[in-house]
Order: C-alpha cells, then sequence, then structure tokens
C-alpha cells in the first residue's frame, strides 16, 4: 500500500512556539530543542542557534552518537562546547547567527520585518529545523528524528554547529553520509518485526 508523502510543514510565521512544533517532533527532539532553549537563556544568548542544537542532540539524543566514529568525536565535539560560555563563544553573542540557506524562511522573515519582535531562533538553526521536517517529509514520517536535525546543522557551511564540528575533526559531509544511511537502518528494525 502506497502512502503519500506529507508536505513539509514551515515554521509557522510566529517561529514555533512549543506547542506549535510539539507535533513536528519526536519525543527525544523535543526533549532536544527544550534544552537548546533551556542552554541559550543560560548562555545569556539572544537567539536559539545551531550550536546550541547541536549540543543538545550531542548530549541527550541516544541516536544521534551512532553518527560519529566514536566515542572520540562525541568527546571533543563536547569540548568545544562546553567551551562556549568560557570564550570560545563570547563573539556569537554579538552576532546573529546566518544560513548557507538564503532562501528567506518563515522564521527569518520574521525576525527581518521592520517593527517585528526579535525571532527566539537564529536564521540557521529555523533553516535547520525545516531541513528536518523536510528531511522525515521525504521519508513520509510527520515528525523529525534528531538524525534528521543533525544532518540539517552538519549540511550548512555558515552555520556554528558546522565550524564546531570541523574543529572538533569531525568531517561535516562524513557525518551527514553517516546519517543519511543510519535512518534506513532503523526504518527495517521495525518493519522485521511484522
Amino acid at each position: 500500500m502506497h502512502h503519500p508523502v506529507p508536505r513539509p510543514q514551515p515554521l509557522p510565521s510566529s517561529v514555533a512556539p512549543r506547542a506549535e512544533l510539539a507535533p513536528l517532533l519526536t519525543p527525544s527532539l523535543a526533549a532536544v530543542v527544550s534544552g537548546a532553549r533551556r542552554r541559550a537563556l543560560r548562555d545569556g544568548d539572544r537567539q536559539i542557534d545551531t550550536a546550541h542544537l547541536l549540543h543538545s542532540l550531542v548530549e541527550s539524543d541516544p541516536e544521534v552518537g551512532a553518527a560519529f566514529e566514536g566515542g572520540h568525536q562525541l568527546a571533543r565535539v563536547l569540548g568545544y562546547l562546553a567551551q562556549r560560555s568560557i570564550g570560545y563563544g563570547l563573539r556569537w553573542q554579538r552576532a546573529e547567527e546566518q544560513s548557507a540557506d538564503r532562501r528567506l524562511l518563515p522564521a527569518a522573515r520574521t525576525a527581518e520585518s521592520p517593527g517585528a519582535r526579535t525571532s527566539p531562533w537564529s536564521p540557521a538553526a529555523a533553516a535547520a529545523l525545516e531541513g528536518a521536517f523536510r528531511r522525515a517529509a521525504e521519508r513520509g514520517e510527520p515528525q523529525a528524528r534528531g538524525l534528521d536535525l543533525l544532518a540539517a546543522v552538519a549540511a550548512d557551511p555558515e552555520s556554528r554547529a558546522f565550524e564546531v564540528l570541523r574543529r572538533a575533526g569531525v568531517e561535516p559531509a562524513a557525518l551527514t553520509a553517516r546519517v543519511a544511511a543510519l535512518p534506513a537502518a532503523l526504518d527495517e528494525e521495525p518493519s522485521q518485526q511484522v
């Protein structure tokens, strides 16, 4: 039986408050997004950026660890992310994270509108979330996984997450390729149980 592929949903123009994002995220990815919000607040950052998302993904999503080449890569990534609050990321507090994806995404349009409230998401983080939703929709799933978000943040060469990955010795293109192979393996597991 053929199931129609749901169309990816853009972030709502209100920049997706928690209640609007919830139906688009698996429970583990919802926990990641909440963790990234808390991290941004704790760090005193104006916006949630891709480094916040990456930090929360690596710390709390068990599927994400499988995409890295072992614990040494995860440890190096976490080391760079931990340095964020003690100097490495201080320059990030003064600048908005942009995205290589120059499309005006709904979240970015809201942030750029004159007189609009500042978006809680950096343009790159909004693009990453939309990329995650698009990846899930292409698989025919209504909710994005942590692996979808990891692939999206690793694919944007102008994002802070991309910079952290490179500095930690993780090749983003290789990481994205490993992520692409993982959902197929994860999707095969339930079908074998039928």
